[in-house]
């Protein structure tokens, strides 16, 4: 029997020889985990939701609000013992120059009649961005919402325990520059948060990481 296949030999198959080495056709049930490879090309890339990454996205957000309100803090502190009742020190002229003043009304000196109203929004502000840490999958949105945070930490802090009393206290500014309201480390921290969330907004990206697209 032997020397009969050996005097006859071994049919061609055509099929097995073209396709060694070829990828292996898949099926539409195949579930392996070649199958469930997405291609390179199609769509966005996938958003990393696991516990993991969340926590690493609110631990920046707490690391930014923190620098931003001990900045804050530091800052108004050397300005109160160092700057109030004095002259103002020029930086480059008369276009900076640093003045602490009282501010009893909102960012950069607005709305001074309604200073409890601020403080209440100032709180409502922490709360809601602390709502939105729950499901906080994005970078960019981690750092914008740390510098809200801290800004708005900072200048309730100023609220809260400066005079004239509690939550109406008045917050302090001395970044003086020239034809413009002064204003504080905490107002630049929520004014630049506030870009970079409007930017973000324009981008379509979402706090939990997902991408709108028109």
């Amino acid at each position: 029997m032997a020397e009969a296949e050996r005097i006859i030999g071994t049919p061609d198959i055509p099929e097995a020889e073209g396709n060694e080495g070829a990828e292996p056709e898949r099926t539409a049930g195949d579930t392996s985990p070649e199958a469930a490879e997405p291609d390179a090309g199609d769509g966005e890339a996938p958003v990393d939701r696991s516990p993991a990454t969340r926590r690493r996205r609110i631990i920046l957000l707490f690391c930014v609000a923190v620098l931003a309100y001990l900045l804050d803090l530091g800052s108004k502190m050397l300005v109160v013992a160092k700057l109030e009742h004095q002259e103002p020190i020029e930086i480059f002229g008369d276009w900076l120059k640093l003045d602490a003043i009282r501010n009893a009304g909102a960012a950069f000196g607005l709305g001074e009649a309604f200073t409890i109203i601020f403080t209440v929004i100032a709180a409502t502000v922490i709360v809601v961005i602390a709502r939105l840490a729950r499901k906080l999958y994005s970078l960019p949105w981690a750092i914008a919402l740390g510098l809200l945070l801290g800004g708005a930490l900072g200048n309730l802090t100023d609220r809260v325990f400066r005079s004239p009393g509690v939550f109406e206290g008045a917050v302090v500014d001395f970044i003086a520059p020239a034809h413009f309201a002064v204003f504080n480390l905490a107002d630049s921290a929520i004014v630049c948060g506030g870009i970079l969330i409007v930017l973000l907004s324009f981008k379509g990206l979402d706090p939990d990481g997902t991408v709108h697209k028109d």
